[in-house]
């Protein structure tokens, strides 16, 4: 527990995001332009990722790794993506463009996007033409291939070359501006960043793919862009924007006020170039958790179908009333599962051995690498009432359903777990100030140890709450009137 609780002296998200938001005042980073780009606004979610792994915040991210190998094999499908299911290669009109995630969930035994597939489905009942830009995970795509999806293989291949044979020849006056914001993030954090480099590749991407986009929009000539995860796609909202383009994005995870995609506090930093015009959230709770950019009319409270179309078959079964569920992510994986194994080694030895069955459900991007990473978790995996769940053959609302308790940090799946009446316990590491809100109602406990989440277990009761001011449940009139 020792390095646990060392984590927990770190420097706070907290204190590392209000940094960020006075330097962003003090130069107005948001509207600094490099080259005529928005520099700032590219790296912003980059740079601070890249500082909270660097002074030991969060740690890095354990989605398996894209080998050598990988590389090499993967270079002739993106090649034959490139030739085949390129979204650049045809002229023809479609109402509506869906630049969807990355990483796919078997759903009704295929491979979908849970946030974006609905629209394929209500975009049928309708009048609209609509095509799918899909990009790969890993290098993979893992989708039914369809006529209505294209692939962005093309525009990512391009983009690598690009960057390889081109430099970026940047003014004095811009190496100096670049060098004075790396000296303040030096002074604060105490690291040494590449503040250069980093602006430079990101400027050589946007540069690239921004052609790319305008030339597929020009092709198009959609009404709409849908796109699931924005702040990795500021080259295509650019574009979109420039084409007269409304761009909306679908939620797709936690916001707060310390999401570097979504939270800017400084009241000028209003109607940024690489935002979109509409975010769809999954409930009223969302559209004021969070300092946005845009107008409050244009946070739209739609819901999440996914969600409804899985829990209506799971709530309500019994629980098991001794089971725990941790829930497991990347940045701070490390940390909770070892704070699972000193649970489960602590209970072994007290009066409580063999009366909680804990399970530990691993996020997908942990699945192909946790047993290198995670050597606590592959010890105590070998105890009697211990499971680690390193797939997605059962579902987590089942895994909730039957959980009494649930243990996590900051997961967009803790909300999920609430709505199955789980005792929600979160392990004060860092990112749990993107659940203040929660825990200020005492809708779930914040626990620095195991003697205090073990003294809790049988005591903490949670606040009334409505589920649906969290995850509204999905209206589809609410879309027609956004798409008309």
């Amino acid at each position: 527990m020792s390095e646990i609780n060392n984590k927990m002296k770190q420097k706070s998200v907290k204190e590392v995001c209000d940094i960020i938001f006075s330097l962003e005042e003090k130069y107005k980073l948001n509207h600094m332009e490099i080259q005529g780009v928005y520099a700032w606004q590219l790296i912003r979610v980059y740079v601070y990722y890249e500082i909270s792994r660097r002074i030991g915040v969060f740690g890095s991210a354990q989605q398996g790794k894209v080998t050598l190998k990988d590389k090499v094999l993967s270079f002739l499908p993106f090649i034959k993506n490139s030739l085949f299911s390129n979204p650049l290669s045809e002229n023809y009109h479609k109402d509506i463009l869906i630049f969807d995630h990355p990483r796919k969930v078997i759903h009704n035994e295929e491979y979908k996007d849970i946030y974006s597939y609905f629209l394929i489905d209500d975009l049928k009942d309708t009048e609209n033409s609509y095509e799918v830009i899909e990009s790969p995970y890993l290098n993979e795509h893992h989708t039914k291939k369809e006529n209505y999806i294209k692939y962005s293989d093309r525009i990512l291949l391009g983009s690598y070359i690009y960057k390889k044979r081109n430099d970026l020849k940047l003014k004095s006056s811009e190496i100096e501006k670049i060098a004075n914001i790396q000296r303040e993030l030096v002074s604060n954090f105490n690291i040494e960043i590449d503040l250069l480099n980093i602006i430079t590749n990101h400027i050589l991407d946007f540069k690239y793919q921004y052609k790319k986009y305008d030339k597929l929009f020009k092709k198009r000539t959609p009404k709409y862009v849908f796109v699931v995860v924005a702040y990795e796609n500021q080259a295509m909202i650019a574009a979109a924007k420039n084409n007269g383009i409304e761009v909306i994005e679908l939620q797709h995870g936690t916001i707060s006020n310390y999401h570097l995609g979504y939270n800017y506090p400084n009241p000028n930093d209003k109607d940024l170039e690489y935002f979109p015009d509409k975010i769809l959230s999954f409930g009223e709770y969302w559209k004021t958790i969070a300092n946005y950019p845009i107008d409050y009319e244009n946070i739209i409270s739609l819901g999440f179908p996914y969600l409804d179309e899985n829990i209506e078959s799971y709530i309500g079964s019994g629980k098991n009333k001794n089971q725990i569920l941790f829930i497991s992510q990347g940045v701070i994986g490390k940390y909770l599962s070892d704070f699972a194994y000193s649970l489960a080694k602590q209970l072994e030895n007290s009066k409580e051995k063999g009366k909680y069955e804990i399970i530990y459900k691993l996020h997908p991007g942990e699945y192909s690498n946790w047993e290198n990473t995670y050597k606590n978790l592959k010890k105590v995996n070998e105890l009697p009432n211990f499971t680690v769940i390193d797939n997605s053959k059962i579902s987590l609302y089942k895994l909730f359903s039957k959980s009494e308790y649930q243990v996590g940090v900051f997961s967009t799946a803790i909300y999920e777990g609430l709505l199955f009446n789980c005792k929600t316990f979160l392990v004060d590491l860092p990112g749990v100030e993107y659940m203040d809100s929660l825990i200020d109602k005492n809708y779930v406990k914040k626990v620095n140890d195991i003697d205090e989440f073990i003294d809790s277990i049988n005591k903490f009761e949670i606040n009334e709450y409505d589920r649906s001011f969290f995850f509204k449940k999905y209206d589809k009139s609410v879309l027609n009137k956004i798409i008309k």
